[in-house]
């Protein structure tokens, strides 16, 4: 008897497409194939190979291997006690959380993915690859300009080439280990390739690259399948060789100069590293840098930018895009501008539009993003939603902790998501960092507040690395004291915020976190001399005041 493993096997009609091939191969004499067990026994005369059985069972497509674990027959499961099933679009992190956890709950799992390689946006062209771009580049700055006396400032130098075919390599590694090494271990996990699509609440259509359809049937699903970078609707550069973030993440060549049209945080991230990089860098911002933010940060960083020669144009559109094989010019309401590479870093928009969520009521917002409630619940039982499709902020960490929850919920928990203290980081240097309200935002939930500025000037690790640019704002309910919201530009924010994340989570008032030990000397210290200014100057205390 040979037993095989099958991935792929997501509804009874597909045991019966996988036995009917099976039992057309000569020299097999019994097929039996397990739904649940996601596994085949054949019984031969002894003239058939695996390989040929595999063979078959992968032209239907569908992957399958040699086991000797298989079970060669079932007979202990009923409706009432079988695997629940729980299919999953989309291979993320909000996806790949989810499955882990629908899996630890006792479900048999299957990602579909349409896309050549899983694992989403963040490994494969966002965070991962950016992180590394952005710390290359902050090293390259750093042997260009340094602030210690007797160290020699140099030109950096650099390969573009061997930067990007490292980049390359770190997101191979990380999505093998994270997301097809997951995927390969865990038995309960399956893949299924091709662009799915609704055909009812519990059935969806999956479109596969060799034309073929296949049904799959779900007990529980999850749309999890992240979101596109945005196209403003400018005449003309739609015929350009613009980039997006993908291009410019990993682009082998320095432009000598490189417009960036957008104002946000993949725009700011990848303006500052190609600045760094050696090019010549304008932004191009509809309103002003961070215009969503707390009004200081923008100003800030806005200064920060132009010192380091990057140029920003507030309030400027371009109106109109061309290109003549070497140059982009671009027709701007301040202006005729022109550069050799263009990237457009307007937003992301989610990948909802080709789902066919109307045939099943799914109800999205005026930006076709899934609503879903703090159970990651949709408008329709059974079906939940995670990640950058949804009507949730747009980080990784938020889609993981959505899909988890998801996951969770799915197999019989309940589990909710907080977002109330959700800290935010941009990796431009200095970093911005934020949790909780800005003042304009407690102002509309008719909060009465109080807050300080601290600037970075009288933090002591900040004046130890000779680096005081930015400053620490807090923000606490007048009537109460306590902590609401915490605004931070500052090099290193990223490390800080999440201390006033935990306090504005435990209800501490300023009072409470002022009085707090911080290690001397850091730069998370400057929460608590900012703390410290609601009671007194903090310019007339010693070195480690408490």
């Amino acid at each position: 008897m040979i037993l095989l493993s099958i991935q792929g096997i997501t509804c009874p009609s597909c045991v019966a497409h996988v036995k009917a091939a099976l039992d057309a191969i000569e020299g097999v004499n019994k097929v039996e194939v397990s739904y649940e067990n996601a596994s085949a026994a054949i019984t031969t005369n002894g003239g058939c190979s695996v390989t040929a059985l595999i063979g078959a069972i992968e032209a239907l497509g569908y992957t399958a291997k040699e086991s000797a674990e298989a079970a060669t027959e079932n007979t202990s499961y009923t409706e009432s006690n079988r695997p629940q099933q729980v299919v999953i679009i989309g291979s993320g992190s909000g996806a790949f959380a989810c499955a882990i956890k629908a899996a630890e709950g006792g479900a048999k799992v299957t990602l579909i993915e349409g896309a050549d390689v899983i694992g989403g946006c963040c490994v494969n062209v966002g965070c991962v690859p950016s992180k590394i771009l952005i710390r290359a580049a902050q090293l390259a700055q750093q042997q260009r300009v340094n602030p210690f006396a007797g160290l020699e400032n140099h030109a950096p130098q650099l390969s573009r080439v061997l930067l990007a075919q490292q980049q390359t390599a770190r997101v191979e590694e990380l999505r093998a280990a994270k997301y097809q090494n997951i995927l390969e271990t865990n038995p309960a996990l399956s893949l299924l390739k091709g662009w799915a699509q609704f055909k009812n609440a519990n059935t969806l259509i999956i479109q596969k690259n060799d034309g073929s359809e296949q049904e799959v049937h779900a007990d529980k699903i999850l749309i999890a399948t992240g979101s596109t970078p945005t196209v403003p609707q400018i005449e003309g550069l739609a015929g350009t060789p613009y980039w997006t973030s993908t291009e410019a993440l990993f682009a082998k060549e320095l432009p000598e100069h490189l417009i960036v049209i957008g104002s946000s945080v993949v725009a700011l991230e990848i303006a500052q590293a190609y600045r760094r990089l050696g090019s010549e860098v304008t932004v191009l911002a509809r309103h002003t840098l961070l215009y969503r933010e707390d009004p200081l940060l923008g100003e800030k960083l806005t200064g920060c930018f132009e010192k380091e020669g990057i140029r920003v144009l507030d309030n400027t559109q371009a109106t109109r895009v061309t290109h003549d094989g070497n140059q982009f010019t671009l027709e701007t309401n301040t202006g005729d501008l022109r550069c050799d590479r263009l990237l457009v870093s307007t937003g992301r928009h989610a990948n909802t539009s080709k789902l066919n969520l109307e045939a099943v009521g799914v109800t999205t917002n005026k930006k076709g993003e899934i609503v879903v409630n703090e159970r990651m619940e949709t408008s329709v039982p059974d079906i939940y939603a995670a990640g950058d499709c949804s009507n949730m902020p747009q980080f990784v960490y938020v889609a993981a902790a959505a899909g988890s929850r998801a996951g969770i919920n799915m197999t019989g928990g309940d589990a909710k998501l907080d977002l109330s203290t959700m800290p935010a980081v941009i990796f431009t240097d200095p970093q911005v960092a934020t949790v909780g309200l800005s003042e304009e935002q407690a102002r509309a939930q008719d909060i009465e507040t109080d807050s300080r500025v601290l600037g970075m000037e009288n933090v002591p690790r900040a004046l130890a690395n000779f680096e005081t640019d930015g400053f620490i704002k807090l923000v606490i309910e007048k009537t109460t004291g306590k902590l609401i919201g915490a605004q931070i530009l500052a090099h290193e924010a990223g490390e800080i915020i999440q201390t006033a994340a935990l306090a504005i989570h435990n209800r501490m008032t300023v009072m409470e976190l002022a009085d707090q030990l911080f290690p001397y000397l850091t730069m998370v210290e400057g929460l608590k001399l900012c703390a410290q200014t609601f009671s007194k100057d903090v310019k007339a205390l010693s070195c480690c005041a408490g």
